[in-house]
């Protein structure tokens, strides 16, 4: 069972950036999608972005488009999530997960192995 690991979430001032990593405990990450989503407090968990197994196609949410990238090292394993120009409305708990279901990109059922989530607090 692949297990996934976030971090680099932290406090920035608006404007700011982060670099989240999501580390995969198995080799077997290479062969999945996988994708970013995010939840803020009282709201339900929103997809961010998704690269394919090769890391050839992305997707994103059209809040984020243009200000984060998605990218992925499959000989170390691990994903990647590049923030610029943040907002307070990126202020979330984000998550990475492994696309292993039927279903769009961007649909929360259709990824599993979720990690436990980083922080993200943008300061305005």
């Amino acid at each position: 069972q692949v297990q996934l690991v976030e971090s680099g979430g932290g406090l920035v001032q608006a404007g700011g950036s982060l670099r989240l990593s999501c580390a995969a405990s198995e080799r077997a990450f290479r062969v999945y999608a996988m994708g970013w989503f995010r939840q803020a407090p009282g709201k339900e968990r929103a997809f961010v972005a998704a690269v394919t197994a090769s890391g050839g196609t992305t997707y994103y949410a059209a809040s984020v488009k243009g200000r984060f990238t998605i990218s992925r090292d499959n000989a170390k394993n691990t994903a990647y999530l590049q923030m610029s120009s943040l907002k307070s409305a990126d202020t979330a708990v984000y998550y990475c997960a492994l696309r292993r279901n039927s279903g769009s990109y961007s649909t929360v059922a259709a990824y599993d192995n979720w990690g436990q989530g980083t922080q993200v607090t943008v300061s305005s």
